[in-house]
């Protein structure tokens, strides 16, 4: 089974057009999504992260995201210990559902995460698809999803890795600046190149 990066910055709109391959039957794994199921109510990950975080579970036995996200945000050793909880957790959760996929018969995969190129995951990969918007886009979709001011938003798109240095590891570019059946266009332009055979790995 070929696995294919999805990525882009926040606010381009990567979770919409991991949904479009999702509707064309691409089973896509969503690191975020893992991220929480690996330490959902009664998990030994949530057990550990309580263990090294206390006071972080509230009372229905769910993880405080809000408390956690206090308690690390402010302290890089925190959160250096918060990842090595979680790291391993959801690389070995990411593989199962691959090796899952395989099993079923799965020609290729969508791994959706936020930090592909920065942890340089994408030399594992058969192929790196980025989604990028411009920054007037990303900022009105910031405020309308998070109401978050510009500055704020413009804060958050600087602290992420460049669009441009994604773009020079991508394999295939999604630009998502216009109606949806151009974005819906360039997905099917897409996943007709991967159900093609494509691979970076294989040539």
């Amino acid at each position: 089974m070929r696995v294919f990066g999805l990525t882009g910055n926040i606010g381009t709109g990567k979770s919409t057009v991991a949904s479009l391959f999702a509707e064309k039957g691409v089973p896509v794994i969503d690191a975020d999504q893992v991220a929480r199921d690996v330490v959902a109510k009664g998990t030994e990950g949530l057990r550990e992260v309580e263990a090294r975080f206390p006071g972080v579970v509230a009372a229905d036995g769910t993880l405080d995201r809000k408390a956690l996200a206090a308690r690390v945000f402010a302290d890089a050793q925190e959160r250096l210990a918060l990842n090595a909880i979680l790291h391993p957790r959801i690389g070995l959760e990411v593989k199962n559902r691959l090796d899952r996929l395989a099993a079923q018969g799965q020609d290729i995969a969508l791994y959706e995460a936020a930090l592909i190129v920065e942890n340089g995951l994408e030399h594992g990969l058969d192929g790196l698809i980025v989604v990028t918007a411009p920054l007037g886009e990303q900022l009105k979709r910031l405020h309308l999803r998070d109401g978050l001011a510009e500055a704020a938003a413009r804060e958050r798109i600087a602290a992420q890795l460049p669009q441009s240095e994604k773009v020079a590891k991508a394999d295939f570019v999604i630009e998502n600046a216009g109606p949806p059946e151009l974005l819906r266009a360039q997905v099917a332009r897409v996943l007709d190149k991967l159900r093609a055979g494509y691979s970076r790995r294989g040539g």
